[in-house]
C-alpha cells in the first residue's frame, strides 16, 4: 500500500487507505516475509481450496501469500496498488508464476482480468476502508466469487500507526455485511500479533458464497 496516487482502473485518484506504505516499503518487505503463509492463515488452511483453482489476493504486499498459493498449484492474481511493494514482490517472488495487477478496493475493476475466483484473500486490508467503501468492496468481492467460493479476510485491531488511514472494524460487522451480499460466515477466530506487538491482535474470517448444489446450512 502507498501514500502515492494510485490507479483504480478508471484513472488516477488518491487512495487514502494506502497512506504511509510507500515510505517504509523496504522495511515492510522484510517484515512481511519474516512470517509464512502457514503462520498467518493457520486457522483457516483447511478451508483453502484443495484442488487447483483461481485465487485473487487483494492488497498482496510482497506476494508472500500469493506465492504460497501459487506453489499449491493455484492460478493467482495479486493486486497491489503500492508500486514500491509491488516491485519488491516481483523481485522476491520472480519465479512464483504470479499475475501482478495495479488496482485497489473498493472498485477493483480488474480491467485485464475476466471471470470469477474460487477464493479471494484480503489480508490486513479491510480495515483501511471506511464504512461506505467496505459496503462497495463487499459487493464487488461477492460478485467476483464463484458459487461456493470463499472470502478470506484478516482484520487488525489495535492502535493506528502514525500516518496510516485505518479503522477498527469488528468481525461482527464484517459478517453482517457479508450476509447482506449473500456470503455466510463459515469461520471466525482470533490470534495475537505474529510480530509480538502486545497491543495488536487479529481476527480471521472466512465468508462463503452460496452454492445451489451444496447449500450452506
Amino acid at each position: 500500500m502507498s501514500d502515492q496516487l494510485a490507479h483504480n482502473g478508471d484513472g488516477i485518484c488518491p487512495v487514502r487507505g494506502t497512506a504511509g506504505y510507500a515510505k517504509v516499503a523496504d522495511i515492510l518487505a522484510v517484515q512481511y516475509e519474516e512470517v509464512t503463509f502457514g503462520d498467518v492463515h493457520r486457522d483457516v488452511l483447511k478451508l483453502v481450496p484443495a484442488e487447483p483453482g483461481r485465487i485473487l489476493d487483494v492488497g498482496a504486499g510482497t506476494g508472500r501469500d500469493a506465492a504460497a498459493l501459487a506453489a499449491l498449484g493455484h492460478s493467482v492474481v495479486a493486486v497491489e496498488p503500492t508500486a514500491e511493494l509491488r516491485a519488491h514482490g516481483q523481485r522476491i517472488h520472480a519465479d512464483g508464476g504470479i499475475d501482478w495487477v495495479d488496482d485497489v478496493l473498493p472498485n477493483l475493476t480488474l480491467s485485464r482480468q475476466t471471470g470469477q475466483f474460487d477464493a479471494v484473500f484480503a489480508t490486513a486490508v479491510w480495515m483501511h476502508l471506511d464504512a461506505g467503501e467496505r459496503g462497495r468492496a463487499m459487493a464487488r468481492i461477492a460478485a467476483l466469487l464463484v458459487p461456493g467460493g470463499r472470502f478470506f479476510v484478516n482484520l487488525r485491531h489495535g492502535p493506528v500507526p502514525a500516518g496510516r488511514h485505518m479503522f477498527d472494524v469488528s468481525p461482527a460487522e464484517t459478517s453482517k455485511l457479508g450476509a447482506v451480499h449473500g456470503l455466510q460466515t463459515v469461520h471466525r477466530s482470533e490470534r495475537p500479533d505474529l510480530h509480538g506487538r502486545a497491543s495488536v491482535r487479529w481476527s480471521s474470517l472466512v465468508l462463503q458464497a452460496q452454492d445451489a448444489d451444496n447449500p450452506l446450512g
